[in-house]
């Protein structure tokens, strides 16, 4: 059953996959103050796939919950803030060149985030479809990107994050009330029951 309606059990796979990648940011930025690029590259490639299947997992095995959603929220934000500092130490080179789609990503990340706070007074995890899109391919990219295979995936993920922002940002100005697990804009308008069962 779904964990927020038994209310039993944190411990499920999702929020430890969540808490997992959590645990990984310090060791990320470690990992980058001591110049270890493989490791610093095999704990990211954690990080990202524990991303890709908290979700996953959350709607196969129906252990989907608002304290899964927070945590999922918590870890995306700890590693978006970290790797603008573990990269500039790691591939200084990289983030001049890219320094503007970074920008951008930051300013799409910052202006639904200062939203969601003013207007429920959270962080938003809606964890739409076209962000759990835009979160694969950037995650992809960016690992392209500082291997040196390619610089168009990551800019790709970079627009596919602008736009699932300002979806984030509508579905927000749309909303009364908080809510996780909001699969688009158009499921943000319907009742918030038949949203939790679609997302």
């Amino acid at each position: 059953m779904n964990a927020d309606a038994t209310g039993r059990n944190a411990w499920t796979v999702p929020n430890l996959l969540s808490g997992l990648r959590l645990a990984l940011v310090p060791i990320l930025l470690i990992l980058a103050w001591r110049g270890e690029r493989r490791l610093f590259l095999v704990c990211l490639a954690v990080a990202f796939l524990s991303d890709l299947l908290d979700g996953v997992l959350a709607r196969l095995l129906d252990q989907r919950s608002e304290l899964g959603a927070k945590l999922d929220q918590g870890a995306d934000v700890a590693v978006f803030l970290s790797l603008p500092i573990a990269f500039w130490w790691l591939w200084p080179e990289v983030v001049r060149s890219e320094r503007g789609f970074i920008a951008l990503a930051l300013a799409g990340y910052a202006v639904p985030a200062a939203l969601a706070l003013r207007k429920f007074g959270r962080l938003a995890s809606y964890h739409t479809w076209i962000g759990k899109t835009a979160t694969a391919t950037l995650s992809v990219g960016t690992l392209l990107l500082v291997m040196g295979w390619a610089h168009w995936p990551f800019r790709a993920g970079i627009l596919l994050i602008v736009l699932a922002c300002v979806e984030e940002f509508a579905i927000s100005l749309v909303l009364s009330e908080p809510r996780s697990n909001v699969a688009s804009f158009w499921h943000a308008q319907r009742p918030a029951k038949s949203s939790r069962r679609s997302a």
